[in-house]
């Protein structure tokens, strides 16, 4: 395999906020690592999404999946960069044809983060507070749990939000666990919400490497670097997510743990408004874990009334 060199640097295509930057910095530390190649062997490449762009719209209005996606995706199918780095939660289920997803490094924490400046739990938040949250997702959780709550979109990055919450647009937000994690920020979180109170997105935490199906350096190097349980686990949560047809515009949760041998995997839909959640879950070997996904998605289907996903 032709190693990286400093003229011949291997191309990493991420988007360029703070937690971007880490994914792609722990992306290229673990090969380091791996083929003790110096810092620079590797180039970081910063490429602005339609997401990233555009701010003051909500997401479902703009497009849904992909948003985060989609420009990264058209820098690697033309060759501008070697391999893309993405939150997985941010990943639609289907790639663009000659690129493919095979390598994930180790999930991080999956859990929601409950924040705010004034208030402790999400249990105490009074009566008719305002929570913001761009998540579809969280805000149909929320209102299932909470009808009485009052929810505004809240887009951004991390620092954005805390900035929005410090000028009192709303008391409390959530954001991933995983994420503060990783830019050292896991202090602003006033407590981390159990996936039994609420059950994460699917992929949550997970940080997941794109590369050109045709390019067997990438693919080599990557092998190097990827971890086996959590492919595991996405297996089984994209595989519900894709039966699903899961986007940004349908309130879909989804977790996968391993136990020993076997998987167990935790599904939810909600309707958008919060109205009524449906939930399921399957324990099966390993191997079994993406049909098991499949499975299940088709059961909460089954159990989900017409019009089920349609915005109120």
């Amino acid at each position: 395999m032709r190693h990286p060199t400093e003229t011949d640097p291997f191309r990493i295509g991420t988007r360029g906020s703070p937690l971007a930057l880490a994914q792609a910095h722990e992306t290229r530390d673990r090969l380091m690592a791996a083929f003790g190649l110096p810092q620079t062997a590797f180039e970081i490449v910063v490429i602005k999404t339609t997401g990233d762009r555009v701010l003051d719209r909500p997401l479902k209005e703009i497009g849904g999946k992909g948003l985060f996606t989609r420009e990264i995706e058209e820098a690697l199918s033309e060759g501008a960069i070697d391999i893309a780095v993405h939150s997985m939660k941010d990943m639609p289920t289907l790639q663009p044809d000659g690129l493919m997803l095979d390598c994930y490094l180790p999930r991080e924490d999956v859990r929601d983060a409950f924040v705010s400046p004034t208030v402790a739990r999400l249990a105490d938040l009074p009566e008719g507070a305002v929570v913001g949250s761009s998540s579809l997702r969280r805000r149909a959780q929320l209102s299932h749990r909470r009808p009485d709550l009052r929810l505004v979109e809240f887009r951004g990055n991390v620092q954005t939000r805390l900035k929005k919450l410090e000028e009192g647009v709303a008391v409390a937000t959530f954001l991933a666990m995983a994420g503060l994690n990783r830019l050292g920020m896991a202090h602003v979180a006033r407590a981390a919400i159990e996936p039994e109170e609420m059950l994460p997105a699917v992929a949550q935490g997970a940080i997941g490497i794109e590369r050109r199906v045709a390019d067997s350096r990438a693919a080599d190097m990557l092998a190097a670097i990827h971890d086996r349980p959590t492919g595991e686990r996405l297996a089984a949560e994209r595989a519900f997510l894709k039966r699903l047809d899961g986007s940004c515009q349908t309130p879909i949760a989804g977790l996968a743990l391993l136990e020993g041998p076997n998987l167990w995997l935790r599904g939810e839909i909600l309707r958008p408004d919060g109205s009524e959640a449906i939930s399921g879950e399957r324990r099966v070997a390993i191997a079994d874990g993406a049909a098991a996904g499949e499975d299940l998605a088709r059961e909460l289907l089954a159990k989900a009334p017409n019009g089920f996903f349609d915005q109120a």
